[in-house]
């Protein structure tokens, strides 16, 4: 049986996820491997879907003079022209001609004669003609909701919050790739050795300016080196590595982390905390916790506890004023992540946000009483919502009477200017550190009620 071209996988790839969901980065890797794509291909794989999602709405507007509107057409072919057409309006370097030919094949492949004579006809009319031009939407709002493929909601709910230009600035930094940070382990290297042994195989980085123990990959594939498997360094975003920062864990304490999984903050924490002290690390999902303790033995943190738990029902588990610090990372509705998992922004609703707000609510104030008298709760999320972020916890407070903001971590994300701060806390967005969007504050527990 002949191997299926880039454009195949790419194609059954896209209906998969557009049907059933699943987050494509992890069915692009599953495919590379099985189908042991080629290096010089996985590049153009990755492109096409995650390009082919991310300007989903784009495409269909530019497709839509060209289908008439009573043709009913199989999902696959759908999905066949906006691949086509993302080349034509994405991708200087392919010609017209192959990208046309290749669609052509394709549907006579997987369909009849009939499907590659009107795929054919759509993709040689748009070649003539042009594409339609976005600037003639009138309507400002709309227009960023089509030029940046995000659903009308999305893009008049964060109008509402922050102001046209800053939500057109978020939507255009989703359609940008982002680059890798890693975070060197500093029981093990340290930045400038790491930074030597970088250079030295051809992997060109830089410093965080924000954090000691961050590293950005410019140029070159740090996953193809050793570093990660000898424990020297893991991949994290640099927003999620400021939440975890943001904790000032120590070495003696002893540590909460409420919603751990997959455990990229809880194994910083322990390197913060040089293993000693104890973490506590609960999830749903064990199989999910299992990454935790490999991570931790890949890293040589030994002071992690992992258990399977529902962060709800921790007052079961650990008495009242236990912690010196609460992590949570609560559950949300993903929307600073977008650029790494496009999938999300056409998935989720805004039925989704009042869930998870309830979910969160609980957490936070389920765990509150575990938290020593002067001990902190860092609350954060990978999310641009107001009502799972300041909003949440201002309820919080309103109900929580010992707790307050801790006015240092407000001073100290001033100093470092790196979003929009609010008397509640940091909105980190995509654009401001160009990482993940997230959400941080940190709340202190003080004696009186």
């Amino acid at each position: 049986m002949k191997a299926k071209t880039v454009r195949e996988t790419a194609l059954d790839l896209l209906v998969r996820i557009d049907k059933q969901g699943g987050f494509s980065h992890l069915l692009i890797n599953n495919a590379i491997e099985k189908q042991q794509i080629k290096a010089r291909d996985e590049a153009l794989l990755t492109e096409l879907v995650y390009g082919t999602i991310e300007r989903k709405m784009t495409l269909d507007y530019y497709l839509k003079d060209y289908i008439k509107k009573q043709k009913k057409m199989d999902h696959w072919v759908k999905m066949l022209l906006r691949m086509s057409v993302y080349q034509f309006a994405y991708l200087n370097k392919i010609p017209p001609f192959a990208i046309i030919h290749e669609a052509v094949n394709i549907a006579k492949k997987k369909g009849h004669k009939g499907i590659a004579s009107f795929v054919n006809g759509v993709l040689r009319n748009i070649d003539r003609n042009g594409l339609k031009d976005i600037a003639n939407i009138k309507d400002p709002i709309e227009r960023i909701s089509i030029e940046t493929s995000h659903p009308l909601w999305l893009v008049q709910r964060w109008s509402a919050y922050y102001g046209i230009e800053t939500t057109a600035a978020i939507c255009k930094e989703n359609l940008e790739r982002k680059l890798l940070s890693v975070r060197v382990n500093q029981l093990k290297t340290n930045r400038e050795t790491l930074l030597k042994q970088l250079n030295e195989l051809g992997i060109i980085a830089s410093s965080s300016p924000w954090l000691e123990e961050a590293l950005v990959i410019d140029e070159g594939n740090i996953l193809k080196t050793d570093l990660l498997e000898s424990g020297e360094v893991t991949v994290q975003d640099t927003s999620s590595m400021l939440a975890a920062k943001a904790v000032e864990a120590e070495p003696g304490m002893i540590v909460l982390d409420t919603c751990s999984a997959p455990g990229g903050k809880t194994t910083f924490l322990g390197e913060v905390m040089q293993g000693k002290g104890e973490i506590y690390a609960y999830d749903l999902h064990q199989n999910k916790l299992n990454l935790i303790k490999k991570s931790a033995s890949r890293l040589g943190i030994t002071n992690i506890h992992t258990e399977a738990k529902d962060a709800r029902s921790l007052q079961s588990v650990h008495k009242a004023e236990t912690f010196d610090r609460v992590l949570i990372d609560a559950p949300c509705s993903g929307f600073g992540v977008i650029r790494s998992k496009p999938d999300i922004k056409y998935q989720k609703s805004e039925k989704d946000i009042v869930q998870l707000k309830q979910v969160q609510h609980d957490i936070l104030n389920h765990v509150a009483p575990l938290v020593k008298i002067g001990g902190k709760i860092v609350y954060s999320t990978c999310t641009i919502e107001k009502e799972e972020n300041e909003w949440q916890v201002k309820a919080f407070l309103d109900k929580n009477k010992q707790f307050v903001v801790d006015d240092t971590f407000l001073t100290e994300v001033k100093r470092m200017d790196i979003g929009h701060i609010t008397e509640y806390g940091v909105q980190i967005f995509p654009q401001s550190l160009h990482s993940d969007g997230f959400f941080i504050t940190r709340l202190v527990k003080s004696a009186q009620h």
